[in-house]
C-alpha cells in the first residue's frame, strides 16, 4: 500500500508564486481604485448595488488570493 501512495505537490509550480502574487495583487488594487473612484463621483441616486457588489467581490477575490500566493512566495505556508 505504500508503494501506491503519491505525494502531495501543488498545481502551481513554485517558480510562479511571485509573479502571481505581483499580478493578482495589483489586478485586486485597481478594481478597488475603480470601486473607490464609483463611490466618489456617482449619486445616491445612479448608484447600482449590483455593480457595488460585483466590484467588491472581484476586488476581494483578487486581493485574497494575491495576499495568498505573497505568503506562499515568503514561505508561509498556509
Amino acid at each position: 500500500m505504500a508503494g501506491s501512495v503519491k505525494s502531495i505537490s501543488s498545481p502551481v509550480p513554485v517558480t510562479l508564486f511571485p509573479t502571481l502574487a505581483a499580478l493578482m495583487l495589483t489586478i485586486g488594487l485597481i478594481v478597488t481604485a475603480s470601486f473607490f473612484i464609483y463611490e466618489a463621483t456617482s449619486s445616491r441616486k445612479t448608484r447600482s448595488v449590483t455593480k457595488e457588489l460585483i466590484t467588491g467581490t472581484v476586488a476581494s477575490v483578487f486581493l485574497g488570493f494575491g495576499s495568498l500566493f505573497l505568503l506562499l512566495a515568503s514561505g508561509v505556508y498556509v
